[in-house]
C-alpha cells in the first residue's frame, strides 16, 4: 500500500459505515476472502474514500445519482442497499420515488418496474426497522 491507501481505508470506511450502516459494513468485511478481498479494498477506498467524500455533492445527491445509475445498469443487490443507504442520507420516499420515474422514461418501463419492487420493499424493511428503534428508544 502507498503512503495515502491507510487514509484512504479509513476515510472510506468510516463513510461507507455511516451511509450504509456498519452491520451492511461489517458483514461485507467479515466475508471477505483473499480472492474477494481486493475488490473490497478498491470499493473500500476509490468509492468511498475518494469519490463519495469529495466535497462537489452532498450525499443526498449522490444517493439519488446512485439509485439512477443502478437501475440503469440493473445492479439490483447494490441497487437495495443504496435505497437504504438514501434514506439513511436523508432522500424521502417521494424523491426515491421520482428518480425511478425519471429512469422509466430514460432507461425504459423493466428497469423500473424491477427497482420500484426492490426499492418497496426495502423501505417498507426500513420503516420497520425505524419503527421498532423508535419503540424501543428510551424517553428521555
Amino acid at each position: 500500500m502507498g503512503d495515502g491507501q491507510p487514509a484512504r481505508m479509513e476515510r472510506g470506511l468510516e463513510l461507507r459505515r455511516e451511509v450504509l450502516g456498519a452491520g451492511h459494513v461489517d458483514a461485507a468485511l467479515a466475508a471477505v476472502t483473499e480472492f474477494t478481498r481486493p475488490i473490497q479494498e478498491y470499493v473500500t477506498q476509490a468509492c468511498w474514500g475518494d469519490v463519495w467524500s469529495r466535497p462537489g455533492l452532498d450525499r443526498r445527491t449522490r444517493s439519488l445519482v446512485n439509485l439512477g445509475m443502478l437501475t440503469a445498469l440493473n445492479r439490483m443487490t447494490e441497487f437495495g442497499v443504496h435505497v437504504r443507504g438514501a434514506r439513511r442520507n436523508g432522500c424521502t420516499e417521494a424523491e426515491i420515488q421520482e428518480v425511478l420515474l425519471q429512469t422509466a422514461a430514460y432507461c425504459g418501463a423493466p428497469a423500473a418496474l424491477e427497482a420500484f419492487r426492490i426499492a418497496a420493499r426495502v423501505l417498507d424493511e426500513f420503516r420497520a426497522e425505524t419503527a421498532a428503534a423508535h419503540d424501543g428508544a428510551s424517553p428521555g
